[in-house]
C-alpha cells in the first residue's frame, strides 16, 4: 500500500516551488491564488528569496504547505495515496491533499496557524531541544522531573525526540538527559515551544477558525500527530487538529500503525527528504521516495 507522507517546518530552502511553476500551468494558477488569499507575493519570496526571508512565521509555514500542496495537485492520476500522514504543519498538506480541506481553506488555516503561534512565542520565551540517544520512557521521565513547563514534543524516530517548554527547564532539562547518557541534547534555533502547554493561546486562536472551516470525507485515512491510527471521521479530524498545538507529533507512532495496517512504500510530498528518513529509521525495511514531476 501507498502512504503518502507531508513535511512541516524547517523543510524550507532557497528556491523552493519555483521549478514546479516553471514546469505546470496548474501550479501557476494555484500560486497567483494563493497570492491572492495571503495579500503578499509569497511566491516571490520562495523563488528569490534569501534564507532569512524564508525563516519569517509569516512566510515558513504557508510555503512549506503550498511546495507540498501544489505538488500533489500537479501529480494528478499518479497521486493515488492508500493513507497519508503529516509531521506537524504537514498534517494541513495530508489534509488538502486527501480532500478533506479546499486548497483556499487549508491556505488561511495554515496562515492562522502561523501568526497564532508567532503571538504565543511572544508571551513567554520558550524553546526546544533535539535528544539523542535515549529511550522516550527516559526522557519523559527526565522532563517530569524539572521544575516548570518542559515536555516531550516530538517522537521523530526511536531514539530522536525532541522537547519543548520554557527556556530555564529547557536547559535544565538537557544537563540532566546528558547526565543520563544522551547523544546529544541541543537547544534548537525556534521561535518557542511548539507542541506543549505553552501553545495552548494559539490552540484557542486557531480553534475558531478550524470550527468554522469545512471538512469533508478523506480519499482515504489519515493518520493524525495526536491519535497516530487511521481516521476518516471529519468531526474527529478536525478534533484532532485542535488539539495538535499542543500535543506531541507522534511520528514514530504514525508510521509504525501505517505500517502495520499495510503501508509499504512512503512517498514524501514536498521540500526536502527528512521524513524519509525517520521512516527508514523507524522501519529499514520500508520503501521511500520523493514526489517528482
Amino acid at each position: 500500500m501507498n502512504a503518502y507522507i507531508f513535511p512541516g517546518q524547517g523543510a524550507q530552502y532557497q528556491g523552493m516551488g519555483k521549478d514546479l511553476y516553471e514546469k505546470s500551468e496548474k501550479a501557476q494558477e494555484l500560486f497567483k491564488k494563493a497570492n491572492d488569499i495571503l495579500g503578499y507575493s509569497i511566491t516571490d519570496i520562495m523563488f528569490e528569496g534569501s534564507a532569512e526571508d524564508l525563516k519569517q512565521t509569516k512566510v515558513t509555514q504557508p510555503a512549506v504547505f503550498l511546495h507540498s500542496v501544489i505538488l500533489s495537485k500537479v501529480l494528478g492520476d499518479s497521486f493515488k495515496p492508500d493513507m497519508v500522514a503529516g509531521h506537524s504543519l504537514g498534517e494541513f498538506s495530508a489534509l488538502v491533499a486527501n480532500g478533506v480541506l479546499s486548497f483556499e481553506d487549508g491556505l488561511k488555516l495554515v496562515y492562522k496557524r502561523a501568526m497564532a503561534m508567532q503571538h504565543a512565542c511572544e508571551l513567554e520565551p520558550s524553546t526546544m531541544a533535539a535528544v539523542l540517544g535515549l529511550e522516550d520512557e527516559m526522557v519523559e521521565a527526565v522532563c517530569a522531573e524539572v521544575d516548570g513547563t518542559v515536555v516531550a514534543a516530538n517522537y521523530n524516530c526511536p531514539g530522536q525526540l525532541v522537547i519543548s517548554g520554557e527556556v530555564k527547564a529547557v536547559e535544565e532539562a538537557c544537563e540532566k538527559l546528558k547526565e543520563k547518557g544522551a547523544r546529544r541534547a541541543m537547544l534548537l534555533p525556534v521561535g518557542g515551544a511548539f507542541h506543549s502547554p505553552l501553545m495552548e493561546p494559539a490552540r484557542k486562536e486557531l480553534a475558531e477558525a478550524i470550527e468554522n472551516a469545512t471538512f469533508n470525507k478523506p480519499i482515504c485515512p489519515v493518520y493524525q500527530n495526536v491519535s497516530t491510527f487511521a481516521v476518516t471521521d471529519p468531526e474527529e479530524i478536525k478534533k484532532n487538529l485542535v488539539f495538535q498545538l499542543t500535543a506531541p507529533v507522534k511520528w514514530t507512532q504514525s508510521v509504525q500503525n501505517m505500517i502495520k495496517d499495510g503501508a509499504t512504500h512512503f512517498t514524501e510530498v514536498g521540500p526536502g527528504k527528512v521524513l524519509q528518513g525517520l521512516v527508514k529509521k523507524i522501519d529499514r525495511s520500508a520503501e521511500t521516495a520523493s514526489a517528482t514531476i
